[in-house]
């Protein structure tokens, strides 16, 4: 809501001033500073699905209990990125950002000392507290600190981080977890990494000016808004205050002005997670169970985990021309596609190129997902609508490994791969019906 006075000042707001900046060097490092955690998160998600499998051999655990090895830590992250969203929108997306790396880069070097089944899933638990926190906050930063015309296509880069760190574990299960007995220890002890990475995050990045203003720190947004036109080189006009607002809880997100888009960024979070999930946690053990080794398992999902590089560059082009509603649909689609043609899939080669299709089309509709999702809020909820997002969208993450066991027993891996190729389809629907454009629009900054 404007107010007259507001809307005759033609003074630009810092939220203007940030969105209409071009593209700087100060915004390379803040792309680097919060990639590089992104993708130290994907390395300890990725981890997990070859220490899974080479603990499982070593310890003996049934097939029941390796599930909930590769699902606990999803249990954690439906919670944390739920209390982590609200958490940003009280203290800050850096102060939080921070405290996620610390909190599951302990909890990872910590699992590599674990002699049992029950502790190491209590430490998942904790890992997947602090992942599913830092994702939803990570990219509402890179939202709210990025140029309008260009905004959706950077977070789109943030997080193809994410591959980079997926094929980062991918290494590590190839070359350091089949070396010995104690592979899968050595591979957890890297994850203390992001640890020591959270210093660096809390200190060399800026917070929003969006958050900072709706929180009345005006002076500490105004030296923020100040730097980066600094960095642009342009100069530095005043600005009226941000009109007023009533105050928002996280109820409005389902209120009858975000009941629609909360359903349908709730849904495609859902269907995203559950097929994403489901096929790639258990991909290293599926082809494990299809006759090769464990060398060759990890060889071939590493091959496979290369593909989603691609796939991230085109949609990050696509986003700014296409938009992000019909960019998300189409990945979900071919997404969809792949899938199938994965689970009928019986050659080596056509099991690879099936897998590096699924790899570029999901990849892709994960990053149009996150680009789109803090768009469709406004600051002082942001956080909140993010989190809650991603929150429901890991329940599908916890449902998905569990269900894969029983699917295959049941019906094979065709119909589980068709299954995950319907999910796709009713996500591309909710994508493009339920939720709204936003290429190219200012942030909401009530």
């Amino acid at each position: 809501m404007t107010t007259d006075a507001s809307a005759a000042d033609p003074r630009p707001t810092r939220p203007e001033r940030m969105g209409g900046l071009p593209y700087t060097r100060k915004h390379t490092r803040v792309l680097l500073g919060s990639g590089t955690g992104w993708a130290l998160d994907a390395m300890d998600v990725g981890l997990i699905s070859f220490v899974g499998l080479a603990i499982a051999t070593q310890w003996d655990l049934t097939r029941t209990e390796q599930s909930w090895l590769l699902t606990i830590g999803f249990v954690g992250m439906a919670l944390g990125a739920t209390v982590g969203g609200l958490l940003a929108d009280r203290y800050g997306r850096r102060t939080v950002f921070a405290a996620t790396l610390v909190i599951y880069g302990l909890a990872t070097g910590a699992s590599a000392l674990v002699t049992g089944l029950a502790v190491l899933l209590l430490l998942r638990f904790v890992v997947g507290l602090g992942l599913g926190a830092e994702l939803p906050v990570a990219s509402t930063l890179v939202s709210e600190l990025s140029p309008t015309r260009i905004r959706g296509r950077l977070v789109v880069v943030l997080e193809s981080f994410w591959a980079l760190g997926w094929i980062l574990a991918a290494l590590i299960g190839y070359f350091v977890v089949p070396l010995s007995d104690n592979g899968w220890r050595w591979a957890f002890a890297l994850g203390m990494v992001p640890a020591l990475y959270a210093a660096v995050i809390r200190w060399g990045l800026p917070e929003s000016p969006l958050f900072l203003e709706r929180r009345g720190r005006v002076e500490q947004a105004e030296a923020v808004v100040r730097s980066f036109e600094e960095s642009a080189g342009v100069a530095s006009p005043q600005s009226p205050p941000l009109p007023p607002t009533p105050p928002r809880t996280p109820g409005v997100l389902w209120s009858s002005a975000y009941r629609v888009r909360t359903t349908g960024i709730w849904l495609v979070w859902f269907c995203v997670n559950f097929s994403y999930y489901g096929a790639f946690i258990w991909l290293p053990t599926l082809l494990y169970d299809q006759g090769f080794d464990l060398v060759r398992s990890f060889g071939y999902t590493l091959v496979i985990t290369l593909a989603q590089l691609p796939g991230y560059a085109v949609a990050a082009v696509l986003v700014e021309v296409w938009g992000r509603r019909a960019t998300l649909a189409t990945f979900l689609l071919g997404s969809a596609l792949a899938a199938v043609a994965f689970g009928l899939s019986g050659e080596v080669w056509q099991i690879i190129a099936a897998g590096c299709a699924m790899s570029f089309f999901n990849l892709g509709a994960w990053g149009a997902l996150y680009a789109i999702t803090p768009e469709i809020y406004p600051t002082s909820v942001r956080g909140a609508g993010a989190g809650a997002a991603a929150g429901f969208g890991r329940i599908a993450s916890i449902i998905a490994p569990l269900s894969v066991p029983v699917i295959l027993a049941a019906w094979g891996s065709t119909a589980l791969f068709a299954l995950f190729g319907a999910t796709f389809v009713v996500g591309a629907v909710a994508a493009y019906l339920l939720l709204p454009e936003r290429a190219g629009d200012a942030l909401d900054v009530g």
